[in-house]
């Protein structure tokens, strides 16, 4: 069901957010790539939840600690701030409800680190205007008639999300053709967000 994880510069950002020694749990983790990344280079204790069997045997094969759930469900197994951090990196949109499964993060971990894809980014604006199809990037690779992703946003869409579901924004990092790009005009060029969040007291 998640999506289709590849590496890139995410994986670099995000472990250089995590801090030494922390404990991890990966939302829809794929095949543990970025778990054993912040194991070896962090120290962190980390543990997966990942729905797709063949993706499950490929944490197995990294000693990746992973178990088999549907986080449309919630987390009911997991304690509260049970975690330092909780990652949802590049799954959001392939989630059918995706606001229990944010409220579920920043319950279970006392920080939450979400990365998708920027809906909002000219590109794709300009192949839905000019060619009148639904768009097909890099980080977007799917046709729509076998696309994982459900619930497409901008950044923007976001940060009205968050807003409307107090939840605070520590840290945005919004990134471009695989590079990190500071501008006002984020909603229109950058091709990914990453936010650092927690919960306002």
């Amino acid at each position: 069901m998640y999506s289709l994880k590849r590496p890139h510069l995410n994986y670099k950002i995000i472990t250089e957010i995590i801090e030494e020694g922390s404990s991890v749990l990966d939302l829809g983790c794929g095949d543990g790539e970025l778990l054993y990344r912040l194991k070896k280079q962090k120290g962190i204790s980390g543990r997966g939840v990942e729905i797709e069997e063949r993706m499950i045997m490929e944490c197995i094969s990294k000693g990746i600690s992973v178990f088999q759930g549907n986080l449309d469900e919630g987390l009911k197994d997991y304690g509260t701030n049970s975690y330092d951090y909780v990652i949802l990196n590049q799954t959001l949109q392939v989630t059918h409800k995706p606001v229990l499964v944010l409220k579920e993060m920043l319950r279970v971990g006392r920080k939450a680190i979400i990365s998708f894809p920027n809906f909002g980014q000219l590109k794709l604006r300009f192949q839905l205007l000019f060619k009148g199809r639904m768009p097909v990037t890099k980080d977007l690779p799917y046709q729509w008639y076998n696309t994982p992703n459900i619930h497409l946003c901008t950044r923007k869409d976001f940060l009205v999300l968050c807003r409307e579901n107090n939840i605070r924004i520590i840290e945005e990092i919004d990134i471009r053709e695989g590079y990190r790009i500071n501008s006002i005009f984020a909603n229109s060029r950058s091709s990914e967000v990453i936010f650092i969040l927690e919960k306002y007291v």
